[in-house]
C-alpha cells in the first residue's frame, strides 16, 4: 500500500480504528494524547474510538487511555498497572459491596485493586476490625470507620503488595489463636460455572481459602472481566460464597451455575 493510501485509510473512521486497535496492541500501553499525536485526529475522536473498540472487546478502556487485552488479563502484572484498568468498575463493584459490611463487625480483606477500593469505599461505616495481606489496605480506609486493624505475617510479594502466609496470629507466648469474622471479602482473578474462582498465584488462593473458612458470610468481588476464565489454582468451589458482587449480569452459563449454587449475584440497578 503506498503512502498515500495508508493516509486516506488513516482518515477513514474504520481504517483509522484498525490501526488504532493495532498500535494498541502492539504498545501494551498508551494515552489518549499519544493516540491524537499519532493519528492526527482529535482527543474527542480517540476517545470515541476507544470506547467503541473497548465495546467491540478489541481493548480495555482506562482512565485517560487504553491497554491491550494480553496487558489486562495478565494475572501477576503489578499493582500500579492493575490500578488503571477498569477503575470505574471497580469503584462500583466497592460501592455494591460496601453494604454487605455491617457497622461493629470483623471483616477479612484479600489482596488486589478490587478490594482497595472496597476498603476507600467504607466511609460511613463504624467501628470496623479489619484483617487483610493487602498492604495497601490499612492507608485506605476511612479512619472514623475503624476500630482495629491487622496484617496477616509472612513474605511481602511485591509486585501485588501482599503478604503470603498463614492467616493466624498468636499470643504473647506464642500459642496460636483461633480467628474468625463476619464476612470475607474476596477479590478473584477468575470466575467460570466449571472452575468456580481462581487465582494465578498458589499461596495468594492458599490464603483466600482459609479467609473463606473462617468467615460467617463471604463475597466475591470481580469485575466482568474475569467471567468465563480459569486461572491456575482453584480458590473455591461457586457454592462457597453467599454473594458475587459485580459490574454486570454473568453470561447465563454462569448465572444459571451461580443460582444453582445458591449464591447471590449483586449488580448495578
Amino acid at each position: 500500500m503506498s503512502a498515500d493510501s495508508q493516509e486516506r485509510q488513516r482518515r477513514l473512521p474504520a481504517g483509522r480504528k484498525a490501526q488504532l486497535a493495532a498500535y494498541v496492541a502492539e504498545t501494551g500501553q498508551v494515552t489518549v494524547g499519544e493516540l491524537a499525536e499519532r493519528f492526527g485526529v482529535s482527543i474527542d475522536t480517540v476517545r470515541r474510538d476507544l470506547d467503541q473498540l473497548s465495546a467491540d472487546g478489541v481493548l480495555v478502556r482506562t482512565y485517560g487511555g487504553a491497554v491491550s487485552l494480553s496487558t489486562a488479563y495478565r494475572t501477576d502484572s503489578a499493582v500500579d498497572q492493575r490500578l488503571l484498568l477498569l477503575a470505574e468498575e471497580k469503584e462500583q463493584i466497592a460501592e455494591l459491596a460496601a453494604p454487605l459490611v455491617q457497622d461493629g463487625s470483623t471483616i477479612m480483606v484479600n489482596g488486589g485493586t478490587t478490594t482497595l477500593a472496597l476498603a476507600r469505599s467504607l466511609r460511613q461505616h463504624r467501628d470496623l476490625t479489619v484483617a487483610t495481606n493487602n498492604l495497601l489496605v490499612p492507608g485506605a480506609l476511612p479512619p472514623t470507620a475503624i476500630r482495629d486493624v491487622y496484617i496477616f505475617g509472612g513474605a511481602v510479594r511485591t509486585l501485588t503488595l501482599t503478604t503470603i502466609g498463614p492467616v493466624s496470629f498468636r499470643a504473647a507466648g506464642g500459642a496460636e489463636l483461633d480467628i474468625s469474622c463476619d464476612l470475607a471479602l474476596i477479590g478473584v482473578g477468575a470466575v467460570s460455572a466449571d472452575g468456580g474462582y481462581t487465582t494465578s498465584h498458589l499461596g495468594e488462593a492458599a490464603m483466600m481459602q482459609e479467609m473463606i473458612s473462617r468467615a460467617a458470610r463471604v463475597a466475591i468481588l470481580a469485575d466482568s472481566s474475569k467471567f468465563g476464565r480459569r486461572l491456575f489454582a482453584q480458590v473455591a468451589e461457586l457454592g462457597s460464597a453467599d454473594y458475587l458482587v459485580t459490574d454486570t449480569a454473568p453470561p447465563p452459563d454462569l448465572r444459571d451455575a451461580l443460582a444453582a449454587s445458591g449464591v447471590e449475584v449483586i449488580t448495578p440497578g
